[in-house]
């Protein structure tokens, strides 16, 4: 295996893994994807992407692919089956979740990573590291049976490693960062299953007279969902489909026989978040930097949205025109958006379980959403992760600061364009946007575009940042000073302002 200094290794090519790579790679580094198993895993995890994912997915000109998969359904589930959140009322392009599942998702990412010149190294586990102040030797075994019994070992020399490799992470562990939370007090079990009557279990919610059964419909199989009262001693032991009709018998009060069974597994309702997503030239993304209940089906989401804030901030990191403090932004960002999805996720799992105490609480709350103006757009946006904003680090109160830019219409060199299309290249963008003299981007590697946006006339500029995120907005109603333009410019990217507008269109830095 061969590796290099200028190498970006990705431990895992899961969501996280598969899209970091596609976002560095785009980025102009070089990147090495490798993964235990020695071909991807049949068995789904989840089967949602959310609106904040399509809408990252679309900056990069791939959502299409996505969509074209499956429904789209303009609600989801906060705590209570019965009472959804509508999502076309949140400030989105794409205000609903698609049905898609998480194996088909990382079918999709890896062509994408294909088309652009990546391959994943299948078979091959990381399997310890050593970092000093100018790299990391990692060694690499391999798995896939080439090699003679134990596989072989092999050492490779990289820039950075990420690891991408799932909860209980080997990078994590060998980088020495601790994973602080709460272990699993309940459990569930779930089958991927064909039921013998179709009519014997509906779809849905159904309440039985010792538990709740959840069936979620699936090509040519069900999903069926299940607490689980009283998880055996050993928490590994695998679930059988004869102890999955037992407890589905107990908790309905009636027999349900299943057959073909794909995959039956046990999960738990631990949380936990790594205490840093960086160390050294070591960071984490994915479940590898924290893990949380099922509840509201997140997963993947959050896992796509560590990988596009940490791409563009490692590569530049790597590529040496990074400025200072970059990479550690990414800890900052995406560590707070941890805390704030084990907080959400929860209050979820607390309303939505079983405890007859908290009734009360559930009604108010239902009260709340639907009698209070905003809070169903809040939690809508909170749960679908839309609402993001990371610290612009300049004053402004602008609502876009911080937060994923709007898709916006743009007119350029006489042809139609929008925000979306201008960030593929995944680099940053000022736009130049009205009458007021603005400078370009100077002495780094911003794109500095004029442009018209017909829908939003008040817009002055925006500097926007690869994952989409505005770094400085400047509208005619509340101008922003030329200097916290520079400011954004030298904190995010390490530029400085250029030229006022001259003649020309789009100007690379």
């Amino acid at each position: 295996m061969s590796g290099g200094d200028g190498v970006i290794m990705v431990a895992g090519a899961g969501p996280a893994g598969l899209m970091l790579a596609a976002e560095l790679t785009l980025a102009g580094a070089e990147v090495m994807v490798v993964d235990a198993l020695p071909e991807r895993s049949p068995y789904c995890r989840g089967f949602t992407l959310n609106a904040r994912s399509l809408e990252l997915l679309d900056r990069r000109g791939i959502a299409g692919r996505f969509l074209a998969e499956g429904p789209t359904v303009p609600s989801s589930m906060f705590a209570d089956p019965a009472r959804p959140l509508d999502l076309t009322v949140m400030d989105s392009d794409h205000p609903y979740v698609l049905g898609i599942a998480q194996t088909r998702v990382e079918e999709l990412l890896e062509e994408w990573l294909a088309e652009l010149g990546v391959k994943v190294s299948w078979g091959h586990a990381v399997t310890d590291l050593e970092q000093d102040a100018g790299g990391v030797e990692v060694t690499v075994e391999r798995t896939d049976g080439v090699g003679g019994a134990g596989g072989s070992l092999r050492r490779a020399r990289v820039a950075y490693l990420v690891g991408c490799d799932g909860s209980r992470s080997l990078v994590r562990k060998r980088a020495g960062i601790a994973f602080p939370g709460t272990p699993a007090t309940t459990f569930g079990v779930l089958a991927d299953v064909e039921l013998a009557d179709p009519a014997a279990l509906p779809f849905g919610m159904t309440k039985g007279e010792r538990g709740t059964v959840f069936v979620i419909p699936r090509p040519g199989y069900v999903r069926i969902v299940l607490n689980e009262p009283e998880p055996p001693a050993d928490r590994d032991e695998p679930v059988t489909l004869a102890s999955f009709e037992r407890l589905l018998a107990e908790q309905l009060g009636r027999p349900v026989e299943l057959r073909e069974p794909r995959w039956l597994t046990r999960f738990g309702d631990a949380a936990r978040l790594a205490e840093r997503y960086v160390a050294g030239r070591v960071a984490l993304a994915g479940d590898a930097a924290h893990i949380h209940p099922p509840t509201g089906a997140v997963g993947v989401n959050v896992a796509l949205a560590d990988a596009v804030n940490l791409g563009w901030k490692l590569a530049a990191t790597a590529l040496g025109r990074a400025p200072e403090g970059l990479l550690h932004s990414y800890h900052e960002e995406r560590h707070a958006a941890g805390e704030r999805l084990l907080s959400t996720i929860g209050a979820q799992a607390a309303l939505g379980g079983h405890d007859p105490g908290l009734a009360p609480v559930r009604d108010l709350f239902a009260q709340l959403v639907d009698r209070v103006p905003g809070v169903g757009k809040y939690l809508a946006e909170l749960a679908t992760g839309v609402s993001t904003r990371y610290d612009p680090k300049i004053p402004g109160e602008h609502p876009w600061l911080g937060r994923l830019v709007p898709d916006l219409e743009l007119t350029l060199d006489g042809r139609r364009t929008s925000v979306a299309e201008l960030l593929r290249r995944a680099r940053p963008l000022l736009l130049r946007l009205g009458e007021r003299p603005l400078p370009a981007a100077a002495g780094g590697w911003v794109d500095t575009c004029d442009a018209r946006c017909p829908g939003r006339p008040e817009l002055e500029g925006l500097l926007i940042r690869p994952d989409g995120h505005a770094a400085w907005v400047s509208t005619t109603s509340e101008p922003q000073p030329d200097s916290t333009l520079a400011t954004a410019l030298a904190t995010w990217f390490g530029a400085s302002c250029g030229p006022v507008r001259q003649e020309g269109r789009f100007e690379t830095g």
